[in-house]
């Protein structure tokens, strides 16, 4: 059975089921459905628990000798199963599925994953554990939802946001909710009630951890002044700026290579489809395209191999500078980098 994370307390509270699997990319929101689901299981006697890290050379067959064994201590306990890379091939994936079919008795089995694919969502192993208890798939908390993310967690904690309020932490944590956890749970100490845009102002450090994925989108999506905010937060956080070439870099060739293809008279979804653009990318890759001609995506991308060329020491420049002025140009806001369309 598939739950989301907000459902999850609700089904906790139906009773337990023997197998749970949690996975996704955001590691709060993975730990604090993992913590609720240990805190429902020790609230019903499950106090033994053994935890099973999977790495290179894991021998499988410690997982269903564990669930054989009798316990020693407690009559009920939990065996908790981390799987970082979701891969746990062959073996492990007839291990999985082999337990899924005959959980153990009084014990609780906790698989927890990274990002899934959605092939190995189709893979015969968490179809079975997914069958035989629940899974909860955790989505990060994108930039157009923090704000909404964070005013509810305020709330949670007896706190009255007001909207601004909620905006500028948003701004401050920005790529980072382990950060807008701990400024939530500062401001509770600190104030009672409602909290205004001066309190957050004075409480709250600049936690944003801006990733280079983040900032290919927010220039997709024409947020000039959102790309300018996470280029210093990834200066900041001493990111090499080759890093951010290479990202902008392997998107600018995409968006060139659609864009004479539109141009040539392919359809929107055969060149996305070609080009293997995710479904969820897709309106936002198509706001770029509309933004310029295939000559002007081409010279962006000139200009990033400029700016590789200054990254290796092999032309005069500051790198970071060149880079605000490519960002700016794939938002829709350049300077004397490309023409707009008219």
């Amino acid at each position: 059975m598939q739950v989301r994370p907000e459902q999850l307390a609700t089904r906790l509270e139906q009773g337990l089921a023997p197998v749970y699997l949690v996975h996704g990319d955001e590691p709060l929101l993975v730990q604090e459905a993992c913590d609720a689901i240990r805190a429902a299981a020790r609230g019903q006697g499950y106090a033994e628990r053994e935890v099973f890290q999977v790495e290179q050379g894991f021998e499988w067959g410690r997982l269903l000798e564990a669930a054989n064994a009798l316990s020693l201590f407690a009559e009920r306990r939990i065996l908790e199963l981390r799987l970082p890379g979701g891969k746990p091939g062959k073996e492990g994936g007839e291990a999985l599925r082999a337990y899924a079919g005959r959980p153990a008795e009084d014990t609780l089995l906790l698989v927890i994953c990274g990002k899934l694919e959605p092939a190995q969502r189709k893979a015969k192993w968490y179809q079975a554990l997914d069958e035989a208890g629940v899974s909860v798939q955790v989505w990060p908390v994108d930039a157009a939802r923090l704000p909404a993310w964070i005013r509810q967690r305020m709330q949670g904690r007896g706190l009255r946001p007001s909207a601004a309020a909620a905006q500028l932490l948003a701004e401050r944590v920005e790529g980072n909710l382990l950060a807008a956890a701990q400024e939530i749970d500062k401001l509770a100490l600190l104030h009672q009630g409602e909290v205004d845009v001066d309190a957050v102002a004075a409480a709250v450090a600049d936690s944003a951890r801006f990733d280079i994925f983040g900032l290919v989108d927010a220039a997709l999506a024409g947020e000039a002044g959102r790309c300018l905010r996470m280029l210093a937060g990834l200066r900041g956080e001493g990111v090499e700026p080759v890093l951010v070439v290479w990202a902008l870099a392997r998107e600018l060739r995409a968006l060139a290579g659609m864009a004479r293809e539109l141009a040539g008279g392919g359809s929107t979804a055969s060149v996305m489809a070609s080009h293997r653009v995710w479904k969820n990318r897709q309106p936002l890759v198509a706001k770029g395209l509309a933004r310029y001609r295939p000559a002007a995506w081409q010279a962006l991308l000139g200009k990033c191999a400029e700016i590789d060329r200054i990254v290796k020491g092999q032309a005069p420049g500051r790198p970071w500078d060149e880079l605000v002025q490519l960002c700016l140009g794939m938002a829709g806001r350049p300077l004397g980098l490309a023409p707009r369309r008219p």
